[in-house]
């Protein structure tokens, strides 16, 4: 029976769904920390020591959490997906999928550099410019989103809508990173969480929020949506620039009609999507890691050995 790491610190519903689906193709998974993780640089020894594979490292690893901390464990956490891959281990997604995805300005750069549509964003050091910019937008009828640079379920985000409102523009740890917000078609807030596995949409759903923020942790209502090709389209296109195993797109539809890719998700929970469509992700996603990654990585080293 093969073996693989599932690297989070609260499997919860998500872990389970993982290790259920695994289990069906005949692998055991194990639930790791990356914090529990280290190196140990000396002859005769794994040079990645995670819990629970002393002897072997794992058939491959699945990313369902990267722990938050300092600069320096942070990387040290990356550092470990990074070697992991290095050695020939499949690593989904992996730590340059996920450095992309958890820095917003990043993303928001490659979005744009591949063509897509993505709000206009700065990206910026300086408080003076950051005010500047944001008063420049009131005074044209905008209203701004101010965002930490990394973070997720919507902490640490406000909607900047008037000029007493910039008394709480705040950096994220000296950065700012604003956002012209995006008013959505129809009434109310919403928009669409497109979920991409390998180059293909499975599924997607409209997130309705009880405010502007429409994240399914802060109380945002699911709906079914049917995939139109547009949507699917540019949820795959999101995945692939920023070079994605999976992702869940967030996509809105603004009042022109046109829709605008909000954020790119490299760790993305799918409970809220099952809960309105009949489709198991974490089947899907074990299907695509195993067929895809480790079973081909076996083929090519039989056809090596021949």
């Amino acid at each position: 029976m093969g073996h693989i790491a599932i690297f989070t610190d609260d499997p919860g519903w998500h872990g389970r769904q993982l290790r259920q689906a695994f289990s069906d193709l005949g692998y055991a998974s194990d639930f790791v920390s990356l914090t529990e993780c280290k190196f140990t640089i000396e002859s005769g020894a794994l040079p990645i020591r995670i819990p629970g594979f002393e002897d072997m490292l794992p058939d491959a690893v699945f990313v369902r959490g990267v722990p938050g901390g300092s600069l320096e464990e942070v990387v040290l956490y990356l550092d470990v997906l990074h070697a992991l891959k290095a050695t020939g281990i499949p690593v989904y997604n992996d730590g340059h999928a996920v450095e992309r995805s958890v820095d917003k300005g990043m993303t928001s750069f490659l979005l744009h550099n591949a063509g897509l549509p993505t709000p206009v964003t700065w990206v910026l050091r300086n408080r003076e410019n950051a005010l500047a910019i944001a008063e420049v937008e009131l005074k044209a009828g905008n209203m701004l989103i101010s965002k930490p640079l990394f973070g997720s379920q919507g902490e640490g985000i406000r909607r900047i809508e008037k000029m007493t409102d910039l008394f709480w523009l705040t950096s994220s740890h000296g950065v700012y990173y604003l956002q012209r917000f995006v008013h959505c078609e129809g009434e109310g807030f919403s928009d669409n969480r497109v979920f991409v596995i390998n180059g293909l949409a499975v599924a997607a759903m409209r997130r309705r929020g009880k405010f502007w923020l429409n994240n399914v942790a802060r109380g945002a209502a699911c709906e079914l949506i049917e995939l139109d090709p547009e949507l699917a389209l540019l949820a795959v296109k999101a995945a692939n620039a920023l070079s994605m195993d999976y992702a869940g797109v967030d996509i809105i539809k603004d009042k022109a009609g046109n829709y605008t890719i909000i954020e790119v998700n490299s760790i993305p929970a799918w409970k809220g999507l099952e809960s309105v469509c009949d489709v198991n992700i974490a089947e899907l996603l074990a299907g695509d890691l195993v067929n895809r990654l480790i079973c081909k990585e076996t083929t090519d080293a039989l056809a090596l050995e021949l």
